[in-house]
């Protein structure tokens, strides 16, 4: 019988890891209340909501101000043009951002470097809020789905960690192989690279996504049409300007309606916009956190 002895940890390191626990657990009930509240309070009365009797869980359980949001016309809508700009935004986005950084990464590519130095300007330097509303004025696209694609069609910090990626998790030799294999770059592209960037991919779809989800102010600056506007912009009017939608409000009660039901529609708001976020992220987590770190930490 042989014992194994472990190696003991000193005791400042012990003592470190549990500071960092707790300052780690802190950080965690921070943020974790908040949404917990928001939750609560959208499933709870309005009088409870008033009184302040809700504190961490649902009180006078309630969901009322769930089913005025589903009634609700403009709140639809909002939501069918958030899905719409986002999933196309996205593919656009990402798009956009493949074809620019593949090439950037082919140190073969003569330009690169001058390109890369005209995208860094971009970082510190743009043209403005009035000249780009200008811009998207004479192209025609003010008050049409185009305005909120187009001007952002990529992120240049985006272009950047997707050719650090593609330099460093693409081999050259694999390059030249399909080359002397008689592989065209736009073959070698779609079969041999996007397979081999998953993670880069999830990254850059998850972010390009929740920037169009919680985008509402391009639709406050180029939108008119009330068919138009995305969640957040509807979001927004309810929260700030109290625009409440009529429809929400109906066939409710007027004692309900002084006693907060407003305010629990406010917060049901927030739990629905938030809702597809939430859902869409436990699907890329596994290639986003890897594809985080090797598109930010190599090259």
């Amino acid at each position: 019988m042989f014992s194994k002895n472990k190696i003991k940890e000193p005791l400042g390191d012990r003592m470190l890891l549990i500071v960092i626990y707790i300052a780690l657990t802190a950080v965690m009930l921070v943020v974790l209340y908040p949404l917990l509240y928001i939750f609560s309070s959208s499933l709870s009365s309005p009088s409870a909501i008033v009184s302040g009797k809700v504190w961490l869980f649902p009180v006078d359980f309630s969901i009322k101000a769930y089913a005025s949001i589903f009634r609700s016309t403009q709140l639809m809508m909002g939501y069918y043009n958030t899905i719409i700009y986002t999933v196309v935004g996205t593919l656009i986005n990402v798009v956009f951002t493949v074809l620019l950084a593949f090439p950037l990464a082919q140190r073969t590519f003569p330009a690169r470097k001058i390109i890369m130095i005209f995208m860094m300007i971009t970082l510190f330097f743009d043209g403005g809020l009035i000249p780009t509303y200008l811009l998207v004025k004479n192209l025609h696209m003010l008050d049409t789905r185009w305005a909120l694609w187009l001007p952002g069609a990529l992120s240049i910090f985006q272009v950047i960690v997707a050719r650090t990626f593609f330099q460093t998790s693409i081999p050259e030799e694999l390059a030249e192989a399909a080359r002397m294999d008689g592989c065209r770059d736009s073959r070698f592209l779609v079969s041999i690279v996007l397979p081999l960037s998953k993670p880069i991919l999830a990254v850059m779809t998850l972010m390009y996504a929740v920037g169009h989800w919680n985008a509402y102010f391009d639709a406050l600056i180029y939108l008119r049409s009330e068919n138009l506007f995305p969640l957040q912009y509807v979001l927004r009017n309810v929260l700030l300007l109290n625009a409440a939608d009529p429809e929400m409000l109906a066939n409710t009660a007027q004692k309900l309606r002084d006693q907060g039901f407003e305010q629990a529609l406010k917060y049901a708001l927030i739990v629905v916009a938030c809702i597809p976020v939430l859902i869409m992220y436990p699907f890329v987590q596994k290639h986003f956190v890897k594809g985080v770190m090797i598109g930010s930490l190599k090259g």
